[in-house]
């Protein structure tokens, strides 16, 4: 009920709760594009808004695998992606952490010619991945909530089947710049992800905070299933 009633309300908007930088080397140094996306396709009287777009991204770094399942349709080296509302993107180069081989960076090529998400070839993507531009994104924190328990009924014995990850919090997400001033309790939902709630004590103008009200998925329905 939650869901059915925050998609037709909730304006839409791009946050990558999981940073990773993606450099797209053939794409111009000093431009910058501005890009029309929809607010809320569920209700056109929402209108649209324009969303920044460089050189320098975000992506989440879920997105991106060194080892792709044949299954995984995002980003991967060689492989091509749509941005959302943006090009066609295919990954050359990752660049790692010399100590730690942690993934820091990669390496992308994209073609002017599929603005808007079409190729004018015709030629098809299955993936397409959410973003925000490096040098315009918002800082946040962001909390995850979730099931209390890891059952439906805990019983007396709730103490024993309480959830480790009911609150994760993350710190240092990236989100478009159009949240910028966003006031305490309005609704969002976060393209790929679920919706949220500026948090109505904690949140500022400078210091962005946003509660999880659920996910786009019944990650519960799936945890009964198995």
């Amino acid at each position: 009920c939650v869901r059915d009633t925050l998609n037709k309300k909730s304006p839409r908007v791009m946050a990558v709760l999981r940073p990773l930088m993606v450099v797209i080397d053939n794409y111009p140094d000093d431009m910058v594009e501005e890009l029309d996306a929809i607010n809320n396709p569920e209700d056109a009287s929402m209108g649209s808004r324009k969303i920044p777009f460089s050189k320098n991204i975000f992506v989440e770094r879920d997105d991106f695998s060194e080892n792709p399942h044949r299954k995984f349709f995002r980003l991967a080296v060689g492989m091509e992606v749509r941005l959302r509302y943006g090009y066609f993107i295919t990954c050359t180069r990752v660049v790692k952490d010399e100590e730690t081989g942690e993934i820091i960076q990669l390496h992308c090529t994209y073609d002017p010619k599929t603005k808007g998400g079409q190729a004018p070839d015709g030629r098809k993507v299955r993936g397409t991945i959410h973003w925000v531009s490096a040098s315009h994104s918002l800082d946040a924190e962001i909390r995850l909530y979730d099931h209390l328990f890891t059952v439906e009924d805990p019983g007396i014995d709730c103490m024993s089947h309480i959830n480790p990850t009911s609150l994760v919090t993350l710190l240092n997400c990236q989100v478009e710049p159009s949240l910028h001033g966003t006031e305490g309790g309005t609704r969002y939902q976060f393209e790929r992800q679920g919706y949220y709630c500026v948090d109505s004590v904690d949140s500022t103008v400078d210091s962005l905070v946003f509660n999880r009200t659920v996910s786009l998925r019944d990650t519960w329905a799936k945890i009964e299933k198995r």
